[in-house]
């Protein structure tokens, strides 16, 4: 069976002529990384879980998996819906995977808590001159 000659369904999203994807290649063609080692140094430094385990980047991933990853402040768990090797448009790639709506919630709420967050947090700097009289007016109080 030659592997490369698969399509993607655009009104059910199946991918008909695979059954067997690494786990590098099959996050890369779903968009998830810019670049196949991207990827791999994503999985090998412990950011993607495959049904809540440690993966390895040539893990074979099966429609119907549970996979969780972390992408900067986000983590995202999706389910596998159909299996494809090459990278394609971004619509098609949508089509390779459901995000479960509790990992939907959860960005969302903690998106909201980090734009409560101040951007900035003062510094500690040297006291100006006015702080600094304020200080020493302070101290000479008993």
């Amino acid at each position: 069976m030659d592997k490369h000659k698969t399509r993607i369904s655009k009104r059910t999203g199946e991918v008909s002529g695979l059954n067997r994807v690494r786990l590098d290649k099959w996050l890369w063609a779903a968009r998830f990384y810019k670049t196949r080692s991207i990827a791999k140094q994503a999985i090998e430094g412990g950011k993607v879980r495959c049904e809540n385990n440690r993966a390895k980047p040539g893990k074979e991933v099966e429609i119907g998996m549970e996979i969780s990853l972390r992408q900067g402040f986000d983590e995202k768990t999706v389910v596998v819906r159909a299996l494809s090797d090459r990278r394609r448009g971004a619509p098609e790639a949508q089509l390779l995977y459901t995000e479960t709506t509790a990992s939907i919630a959860q960005r969302q709420r903690l998106a909201e808590q980090r734009k409560s967050q101040p951007t900035q947090w003062p510094t500690a700097t040297r006291p100006n001159k006015k702080q600094r009289r304020l200080i020493h007016k302070f101290k000479q109080i008993d």
